[in-house]
């Protein structure tokens, strides 16, 4: 079901988190789960990541702190490595997962940190 939007999102998510990511969120996608990734293709990636205002790095700072605060290691993990690859550096990183750590609460900064620094590992290939 592609449109603008959802061309724009797919070569944004293919952008932040390589072809390989974002086209096997598309294919692996079920016939009860197919409209959800094209809402987050069309929606988020095709329309809110567009937006003026904020850019791409900042829009990832901003994601990796409400994850670290919502207590959710997988979406951070994805989105740690789209956050490299819109700029964000591993010092910032850090920096964004403390200061979460203060209003988001330790045991979400735990959890979090755990799960940036597996990302950050496999992008190193350890």
């Amino acid at each position: 079901m592609a449109d603008a939007e959802f061309d724009r999102g797919l070569a944004l998510r293919r952008q932040m988190f390589g072809p390989a990511g974002a086209d096997q969120q598309i294919a692996a996608a079920t016939d009860f789960t197919r409209p959800l990734q094209e809402m987050v293709t069309r929606s988020c990636f095709g329309e809110l990541w567009h937006r003026p205002h904020l850019d791409l790095k900042l829009r990832s700072m901003l994601t990796i702190a409400m994850l670290a605060a919502l207590g959710k290691p997988n979406q951070i993990k994805l989105h740690v490595r789209g956050a490299l690859a819109n700029g964000v550096s591993r010092d910032e990183i850090r920096e964004i997962l403390l200061h979460a750590m203060a209003y988001g609460g330790i045991p979400a900064a735990v959890d979090s940190f755990a799960a940036a620094g597996e990302a950050l590992a496999e992008v190193d290939g350890i």
